[in-house]
């Protein structure tokens, strides 16, 4: 699943001199717990403003949410998510950054994404992502041993069919946080050193 399949797309954004009142009302009547920070210009970023900044910058030292404005609490630029990540790398995002959510945007801006979104929304219960890399890893090695077989293992499609099988074995391990000590390829050109010239050859050429 991606980003933009979990992503909440009820989002509005606010200006940097609004007001820490009027963001707050807003909050309130839509049941918002955050809101952008809308751009002055196509070159300016986003900012957002949580219920949290409110809280812990104007509520917790007495300040008057009616004289202070967004732009002195927001978070400005803001982290922004990519509408085609995978949800696991916006969780890992989340986790590296310590954000709860971030908007999501591409062009403009498209929707909203929470931690709520990721565990209620997304499919990592019944599908979790090394379950998935594992089972197309497996089918990527036998369709290289097939193709090799077919078109011997000198054979430019057999050198592109490791190389799926490469780019697999590594996303599994980098999930895993696992060190790859010999990859099924390494074994295979044990067996059949021809398949490594051919993919050097390939790509020298691509290079």
């Amino acid at each position: 699943m991606k980003a933009s399949d979990i992503m909440t797309k009820d989002v509005a954004t606010i200006r940097g001199s609004a007001t820490v009142a009027e963001a707050a009302l807003l909050m309130k009547e839509r049941g918002w717990r955050s809101l952008i920070v809308d751009r002055r210009n196509e070159q300016d970023a986003y900012g957002i403003i949580t219920e949290t900044d409110i809280v812990y910058k104007v509520i917790a030292f007495g300040k008057d949410p009616h004289t202070i404005r967004v732009h002195e609490v927001m978070t400005k630029p803001c982290i922004v998510i990519n509408p085609d990540l995978s949800v696991e790398y916006v969780a890992r995002l989340f986790a590296d950054n310590d954000l709860l959510r971030a908007p999501v945007i591409q062009s403009g801006l498209l929707g909203i994404i929470s931690v709520s979104d990721i565990l209620t929304k997304s499919k990592f219960i019944e599908h979790p992502l090394t379950s998935t890399l594992e089972k197309d890893l497996q089918d990527a090695i036998q369709n290289a041993n097939a193709i090799c077989t077919e078109k011997g293992p000198g054979a430019r499609e057999c050198a592109a069919a490791w190389d799926v099988v490469d780019a697999l074995e590594t996303e599994l391990a980098h999930h895993r946080s696992q060190r790859i000590a010999k990859t099924v390829y390494e074994e295979y050109c044990e067996e059949f050193p021809e398949v490594m010239s051919a993919r050097m050859f390939d790509n020298l050429c691509s290079g």
